[in-house]
């Protein structure tokens, strides 16, 4: 079978290696455009054009694939399938008409669940116990074409956003293998989407991560996992931002204020709305990454200290 891929991200990246590994005529890879990145703005390739490059796959940059030239060249590679996995592009109609097979996604969520850009840390954010991949033919809206298989997987009660993302873009692979053996073979049963269950799952964004300690700890903990790796959650004390990477729920009644921080003998604790919560990983600003009980040999705690609000 000849396919097109369309990807970017680690995400894509097992995917991508699946087509190769089973044998797939993959005609070539279109992706983001190189960005710059660092102080040297030195422009970085995507993991997917890495990969291509690797097994001279010819790789594809448009900034855009709505024109009669974008459409005009994917016609020419005559695809019989096109597989995206998150590519960062929407599909106009001409593109999604080129390959007689179709379109078909590797999204991260459980459709129609998590519709949009980051659904596996919405996930998270939404203290869900089940994840999962699904994959769908793509039709012209974001996220709402008939879906063809799925696969579920549990959420660890300490998962963070970026753990979870490990393991579904491997699965998404699994999943999208099945899927192809499946279509050759004859035996998908495309179903439509339930539009009333659909859930949007947009980007994120830097002014979620500022903590809010009025909330309990349970929603508190959700969103500490959910901004990990980015952008990571935070409460600011004596004026600077503490970035907390991991914590732990601390079941407890506590008459203290919201925000309040404490010495545990496990370490640095912060009183919630409801419960608490055990800070296990911290960054100080401009600093490293280091546990609760480290930060509090480094900064002692003064009598009432407490985060600010934002």
């Amino acid at each position: 079978m000849r396919v097109l891929f369309m990807g970017t991200p680690d995400f894509a990246v097992p995917s991508l290696k699946i087509l190769i590994k089973n044998g797939y005529e993959v005609c070539g890879v279109y992706t983001q455009p190189d960005k710059p990145k660092g102080r040297g703005h030195k422009l970085q390739f995507s993991p997917v054009k890495e990969l291509a490059l690797t097994h001279e796959i010819p790789v594809f940059q448009p900034s855009t694939l709505r024109t009669e030239e974008a459409t005009e060249q994917i016609r020419a590679m005559a695809p019989e399938l096109i597989v995206v996995v998150a590519y960062g592009k929407i599909l106009p109609r001409p593109v999604l008409d080129i390959p007689p097979l179709g379109c078909i996604n590797v999204h991260g969520s459980l459709l129609p669940k998590y519709r949009g850009a980051a659904p596996i840390q919405w996930t998270v954010l939404n203290g869900d116990k089940t994840a999962g991949v699904t994959t769908m033919y793509m039709a012209d809206g974001v996220d709402t074409g008939d879906i063809l298989l799925k696969a579920e997987t549990p959420v660890g009660e300490e998962e963070t956003a970026g753990e979870l993302f490990d393991r579904l873009k491997e699965l998404g692979a699994e999943l999208l293998s099945k899927t192809l053996e499946q279509l050759q073979n004859e035996g998908l049963h495309p179903e439509p989407q339930n539009d009333s269950e659909a859930t949007l799952a947009p980007m994120l964004s830097k002014e979620l991560a500022a903590l809010d300690w009025n909330r309990p700890a349970r929603e508190i903990h959700c969103l500490i996992r959910g901004l990990n790796p980015w952008p990571s959650a935070y409460g600011v004390l004596q004026g600077k931002k503490l970035k907390i990477h991991r914590a732990k729920v601390l079941p407890m009644d506590s008459s203290e204020e919201p925000g309040t921080l404490a010495s545990f003998p496990e370490g640095l604790a912060v009183f919630c709305g409801e419960e608490a919560l055990l800070l296990t990983e911290v960054q100080p600003e401009n600093s490293k990454h280091m546990d609760g009980k480290s930060y509090l040999l480094g900064h002692p705690l003064q009598p009432g200290a407490k985060f600010e609000m934002e």
